[in-house]
């Protein structure tokens, strides 16, 4: 990869390997995502995914090779980077708000002490009205389901206008209504220049919503186009002691 690639990708992985102290969780690990793109990793549970966007944290250490993010690194990227976990923290007997919760990815820009000013509020609705939840705003989180709350994390990472995205399982779960807005939300983030890491299991978001695939089993299978990534024969080879069955946009997987 040339210097000048390097600078204009959001996310950059060169042969990086990733260990939780000596143990080896991923390895040799190469691909560049650019801004206004998104990319799939896929693999079994297990296979490392969710270690692979902690380390593009920085929140996981590389121990060889390198994780370059925005032009820098993990650490010092970390206020343009946005995360959806896979089960967030926050209690759902809480009573704090929709508009609330949302307003908690402006807290890098305003600072903990500083009240929210019209600018901050107008990006909490603007990322609401993304995910198809502005009439909720006052609603208190606890009482939305489990579709709607997944909306409502990614609202509040949109509210901190990121330039990288990282959505761990973020369709697991959710209503086909939810995975709708979930979707257009991704879309729009991509026009508008963000980079897009979605951890998933499922095929047909792949193809619907992203423009590379990261094949992974703690090494990687491949990574590239969706189309040419998503094959039969890499499939099996990432998931191994696996029957699969491309059908359309959806693949049936059965333990062998």
């Amino acid at each position: 990869m040339t210097q000048q690639q390097s600078r204009t990708a959001a996310l950059v992985l060169d042969k990086a390997s990733v260990a939780y102290g000596h143990i080896p969780v991923l390895e040799e690990l190469d691909g560049t995502v650019a801004s206004g793109e998104a990319v799939a990793l896929i693999g079994p549970n297990g296979a490392g995914k969710s270690t692979l966007i902690k380390a593009i944290l920085g929140l996981v250490p590389v121990v060889r090779g390198r994780i370059e993010v925005l032009g820098t690194t993990p650490a010092q990227a970390r206020r343009d980077v946005a995360y959806v976990p896979q089960a967030d923290t926050l209690d759902p007997d809480f009573p704090v708000s929709v508009e609330q919760v949302v307003m908690m990815g402006r807290y890098r820009k305003i600072g903990w002490l500083r009240r929210p000013s019209a600018a901050d509020r107008t990006a909490v609705a603007q990322a609401l009205e993304q995910v198809g939840l502005s009439e909720r705003a006052r609603h208190r989180f606890g009482t939305l389901s489990g579709g709607q709350r997944q909306r409502v994390l990614l609202a509040r990472a949109i509210a901190a206008q990121p330039r990288l995205l990282l959505l761990d399982e973020p369709f697991n779960g959710v209503d086909a209504v939810s995975q709708h807005a979930l979707l257009d939300a991704i879309a729009v983030l991509k026009r508008q220049g963000a980079a897009v890491v979605v951890s998933t299991h499922d095929l047909s978001i792949a193809h619907l919503a992203c423009d590379e695939v990261c094949l992974l089993n703690h090494h990687q299978f491949g990574f590239g186009p969706t189309e040419a990534v998503l094959t039969p024969e890499r499939l099996r080879a990432t998931y191994g002691g696996h029957a699969l069955e491309l059908r359309g946009d959806r693949v049936i997987v059965t333990q062998t």
